[in-house]
């Protein structure tokens, strides 16, 4: 993968490139970036600039031999490591197991998780793992000399997935065998081994800016304008996420919020018990239920917005603008604080495999509650 095909992160690309044209560049580094943020393309960008036999002054040549291997990630030198399953019990699964798969996961969805990763090798409900195995099989591949290129590297995708096995590393990645490079990249800074991280450097990245996700949208995904900008801005972002939105999501959010908040305010009972089936059903899904959370959090900033800025400075449409303002007058600055808040706790919940009708069941009553400045219950 080249920089250029790369969605923004200048910066990132800035830093990543003088690292080696200044001669900084560490052996072990995290690249530490958000969901959708781009650091998985970073850090194949970053291999491939360092195998690269004709490097340029700001991204790899894209036509010599070492490149067009990396390119497809054949090449010898450049080694993977990312959570995998085993395919039968009692297996002891390493990453070299699903090179075909990765190699296929890789071209066509660079932006993608863990989970996407996961179903696609079929994993269902396991837990995927770097195991004790996977840490045995990377000290011997990187005590081997390398192949072609003057560099062994190791790309590990999620550390986070990293047991105490990890810890097996830790010598290696203190005192590694010459020009031996460790490449990780991370979302979570939190759930990765303190010993791993304490020995590497490390480099974070930030999200995507919105003129960034916006172009990508346009250019990439063949997105309308406007659409392209209401996304970029729900998705706050993430570019792995705006995709899934566009793929998996026929749902108008702006609809479906209307009709929430039109039977919660007028007591429709029977109504709103359909309303919460629809949204909690398996059609609709996990993600979209965390999208039109997001959805509704961002209409309720622009909210805010709307007392301080012109509306064309808002990215929403003017429907949805003209909405928005009549949100701000159905809620004040400390109910619109807690009903960010609540709707934020749903989406924790819903990412961590909540029962989404009971979700949607207890906060339709806590919206209830906050819309008439009362106590909210507990629920």
């Amino acid at each position: 993968m080249l920089f250029s095909e790369i969605i923004g992160q200048a910066a990132a690309q800035q830093q990543l490139i003088q690292s080696i044209q200044q001669n900084r560049l560490s052996h072990a580094m995290i690249l530490l970036a958000p969901e959708g943020a781009g650091g998985l393309p970073l850090g194949l960008a970053f291999t491939q600039y360092l195998v690269c036999e004709n490097k340029q002054t700001h991204d790899a040549c894209g036509r010599c031999p070492a490149c067009l291997k990396a390119s497809q990630y054949i090449h010898p030198d450049i080694h993977f490591s990312y959570p995998v399953i085993p395919r039968k019990p009692g297996d002891k699964p390493v990453s070299t197991d699903y090179i075909s798969e990765w190699r296929e996961f890789v071209a066509t969805n660079p932006y993608g998780n863990a989970y996407d990763w996961l179903q696609f090798i079929g994993a269902e409900n396991k837990q995927g793992n770097i195991t004790a195995s996977e840490c045995q099989d990377i000290i011997r591949k990187l005590n081997l000399k390398s192949f072609e290129s003057g560099y062994k590297i190791l790309v590990m995708w999620m550390p986070e997935y990293l047991g105490n096995e990890g810890n097996r590393l830790l010598k290696l990645i203190e005192e590694p065998p010459a020009n031996t490079l460790f490449i990780l990249i991370a979302e979570n800074q939190e759930q990765i081994l303190a010993t791993i991280l304490s020995r590497t450097h490390l480099i974070k990245i930030n999200p995507l800016q919105r003129d960034e996700m916006e172009k990508a949208l346009v250019e990439r995904a063949k997105v309308p304008a406007a659409r392209a900008r209401q996304v970029a801005t729900i998705t706050a972002g993430n570019y792995r996420e705006a995709i899934f939105l566009l793929q998996n999501s026929d749902d108008d959010y702006h609809e479906l919020l209307r009709n929430w908040l039109n039977y919660l305010f007028t007591g429709n009972r029977v109504a709103l018990q359909e309303w919460i089936e629809g949204i909690s059903s398996a059609k609709t899904g996990r993600e979209n239920q965390k999208q039109f959370l997001r959805y509704f959090i961002n209409l309720l900033e622009h909210t805010l917005r709307l007392r301080y800025l012109d509306k064309t400075q808002l990215a929403f449409s003017d429907e949805e603008v003209d909405f928005a303002t009549k949100l701000s007058k159905l809620a004040d600055l400390e109910q619109t604080a807690q009903i960010v808040e609540t709707l934020d706790n749903a989406y924790y919940h819903i990412e961590r495999n909540a029962n989404a009708k009971m979700l949607f069941h207890a906060l339709s009553i806590k919206l209830q509650y906050i819309f008439k400045k009362k106590p909210i219950p507990v629920l």
